[in-house]
């Protein structure tokens, strides 16, 4: 499988769950942004709750959104 290198990968942890599967994710430097489930967790079900430490795929257009790759 071939990943898209356009994208920033960071770490977060979750802040808040908002409807329609986003949520509000706080980063290491402070930041908080907003995120949505990318299409393979939502497929396969997997669970997120505020807590939880997350990697997000970041545009480097818009950094006020990302999108929830994989959940620790």
């Amino acid at each position: 499988m071939v990943k898209n290198k356009d994208f920033i990968e960071v770490e977060g942890v979750v802040e808040e769950l908002l409807p329609a599967t986003n949520f509000k994710i706080k980063l290491s430097d402070g930041r908080i942004i907003s995120a949505y489930l990318s299409g393979k967790m939502r497929m396969h079900r997997i669970k997120i709750l505020p807590g939880d430490r997350v990697k997000m795929e970041m545009s480097p257009y818009d950094l006020t959104k990302g999108r929830i790759i994989y959940r620790f």
